[in-house]
């Protein structure tokens, strides 16, 4: 599971460390692997390759590409979409046009957002707070409620 946040640097390759608190997270299966993209807000998502098969894979397999909404969701969720193995350094390389799609230059903020990975350009993340600004306590009760059916 991955829990907090890091601030860290871009090298002049567009590499990123990941977190040592992460990788004891990731599972055997990942063999070190991940699956980048864009997010659904500005930012990029980063799966370990065994989640991104068994559950992001499965549910875009599902999408109807015959329904314009479905088709181009996975159009643009696969379009940006990359893969890389950790180097030696624990860094992955995100290639640039996640990283222009993010507004990323040289630092980053990295989130752990449970089984998956969000990397932010600092000052978008801190400007898409305030454009959310509903306090804490009711989103929580909007989103953690049991839902019936």
């Amino acid at each position: 599971m991955f829990l907090g946040s890091f601030k860290y640097s871009v090298d002049a390759k567009g590499r990123i460390s990941i977190p040592s608190k992460f990788r004891k997270y990731v599972n055997e299966a990942a063999n070190e692997t991940f699956i980048m993209t864009r997010g659904i807000v500005q930012c990029i998502d980063i799966y370990p390759h065994d989640f991104w098969k068994e559950e992001v894979l499965v549910r875009v397999n599902q999408l109807d590409d015959f329904d314009a909404d479905e088709s181009s969701f996975k159009r643009m969720l696969l379009e940006l979409a990359a893969e890389d193995k950790l180097d030696s350094q624990s860094r992955l390389l995100i290639p640039k046009n996640l990283l222009e799609f993010a507004g990323i230059d040289k630092e980053v903020l990295i989130l752990g957002q449970n089984k998956k990975i969000e990397i932010w350009n600092a000052e978008i993340y801190e400007a898409h707070k305030k454009e959310n600004s509903k306090p804490f306590a009711e989103i929580a009760k909007q989103v953690m409620q049991k839902k019936t059916k």
